[in-house]
């Protein structure tokens, strides 16, 4: 739903927010930001979304965190070595507390693994391989792993800690997804802002926590989201003055805010790779309108007819404006594991499409649904409706549905669905992270394939992924890195198109840093 400008006017009236560009004073420090996507929950272990994640970094904390050029460095734990092959050992930092007051320590870490592994959690593919977790002392804890993880500090980045006996008292000992819990709208973190009020939809607001361990780079004394899911409303907002940072700017309006005296365009590329996926344990196509009995997507043929028809450069030119990369793999090539042997896509080729489809049985082509967010990422729905028109030059007629994120990820997690659009960015910054997520078969057991909602499915990745996940020797698990991408890639598991771009504008005495997940961390924000 988009937010009117004269809605947004009435928010920022209504917290006291609305304030002329000059007139500083009291409220200076203020900051007031504004993304399409509202977050869906304030549990950190209910929803494994950029949103919710990049919220809830400001407020909650893990064990470690990653910097302001995404390296790993120390957070909850203040060091970590590993336990031989037997897993990781993190020593915790002492005196840190809860925005409650409460004092934090491995009894917390403890039961933050047992809430976001549990079969309620959407991150419970984050410990896949983890098989114990035990309590040394108060201030020691052990994560054994089922293998040598040379990668798993790396892997738990977004794991974020919840106090124990806060979580029993409010009955929130598991998250809870699509059901509304006290952990939904209330937090108690032990980050450097603390959740101060929460209105789904409309507004969340947070403020720093004065007693957090950590020296503050901010100067701010507010900071108020709103969800504006209206890319022309949030620039107006930003022009008036009565929203000071805005993500993502619309790609048509990248120059005229780059020029602006007024205003800062921060730009640069995500680690978002783009991407189409299909319902490859679907038997049936559910919304076609000739096709009743099977499922043309099953046949690799014809979703490489798929790739085949789409001009990836040309959505990129056109729709994003030359803001983006076209992509060739599930990671962008800045990530680790990104595979130069299978750095090739096919090419757009109708020819060659025709034939692959008549090959296939489908020389007429079929309609079948495509599923699309319209608040989620950069020109989603312009994305989708340009694939829709590609494909349609080789009779594959779509029937396009575009809704908000908060309603797409249940219909993506029902199966209602024949092709998809999803972004996917790499938690870890490598190229295993997707292939757990997106590309192993799903398995609760092992806590594999969560967000595989295609059910994608080949015993040689199976079998592949728990040897890339311990092995140390950089050479050898590139070598099998590279024969993954090319199994996804032959067997076209997912469609690429491109790789999405960073591109925030603020008022110009705002000062940030911008991170390559597209998070906006306050800690590191100042007003002037």
């Amino acid at each position: 739903m988009s937010l009117p400008s004269r809605r947004v006017r009435h928010l920022l009236l209504s917290a006291g927010l609305a304030v002329a560009i000059s007139s500083g004073g009291a409220f200076s420090k203020e900051l007031r930001w504004a993304s399409p996507t509202d977050p869906q929950t304030m549990d950190p272990h209910a929803v494994n979304s950029a949103p919710v994640l990049g919220f809830l970094n400001n407020i909650y904390e893990g064990l470690v965190r990653r910097d302001k050029q995404m390296q790993i460095e120390p957070s909850l734990a203040t060091d970590w070595e590993p336990l031989g092959d037997e897993g990781w050992r993190f020593h915790l930092r002492q005196g840190v507390t809860f925005h409650d007051g409460a004092r934090f320590t491995a009894e917390d870490v403890l039961f933050s693994y047992q809430r976001a592994s549990s079969e309620q959690a959407d991150t419970k593919s984050w410990f896949a391989p983890v098989k114990e977790v035990r309590i040394v002392d108060e201030y020691t804890i052990d994560f054994l792993t089922h293998a040598p993880d040379p990668i798993f500090p790396d892997s738990i980045a977004n794991f974020l800690i919840m106090d124990k006996d806060w979580a029993q008292a409010k009955q929130t000992e598991r998250p809870a997804r699509d059901t509304e819990t006290y952990a939904t709208l209330f937090a108690n973190g032990t980050g450097p802002f603390r959740l101060t009020g929460r209105e789904p939809g409309l507004s969340t607001v947070a403020e720093p926590f004065e007693a957090w361990w950590d020296t503050p780079e901010h100067n701010l004394t507010k900071a108020t989201f709103l969800p504006i899911s209206n890319p022309a409303t949030a620039v107006a907002a930003l022009l008036s003055g009565e929203i000071d940072l805005i993500e993502p700017v619309p790609v048509q309006d990248v120059e005229r805010i780059a020029r602006h005296a007024d205003l800062t365009l921060h730009q640069g590329i995500e680690a978002r790779v783009i991407m189409l996926g299909f319902g490859h344990s679907h038997d049936v196509l559910k919304y076609s309108d000739d096709i009743r009995d099977e499922n043309p997507f099953q046949d690799p043929r014809v979703r490489r007819a798929v790739q085949h028809a789409i001009q990836a450069d040309v959505i990129v030119d056109t729709i994003m404006r030359g803001k983006a990369e076209v992509a060739s793999q599930l990671v962008s090539p800045q990530m680790k594991g990104y595979s130069l042997a299978a750095a090739d896509r096919f090419a757009f080729d109708l020819d060659a499409a025709r034939a692959l489809l008549g090959e296939a049985g489908y020389p007429d082509g079929f309609s079948f649904g495509l599923m699309c967010t319209n608040d989620r990422y950069i020109n989603d729905e312009s994305i989708c409706t340009a694939v829709a028109g590609m494909l349609a030059k080789i009779g594959i007629r779509a029937n396009l549905t575009a809704m908000p994120v908060r309603n797409y990820w249940p219909e993506l997690r029902a199966g209602h669905f024949d092709m998809y659009l999803l972004g996917w960015s790499p938690g870890t910054f490598d190229a295993e992270h997707p292939v757990r997520f997106l590309v192993a078969t799903p398995n609760e057991e092992k806590k594999l394939g969560s967000w595989n909602f295609g059910g994608y499915s080949n015993a040689r990745i199976d079998e592949l992924l728990p040897q890339v996940q311990r092995e140390i020797d950089p050479e050898a698990r590139q070598a099998m890195l590279d024969e993954i991408a090319a199994l996804v890639r032959d067997e076209v598991a997912y469609v690429p198109l491109h790789v999405q771009p960073l591109l925030w504008a603020s008022r110009s005495n705002v000062s940030l840093t911008q991170r390559a997940d597209n998070m906006i961390m306050l800690r590191w924000i100042t007003v002037e």
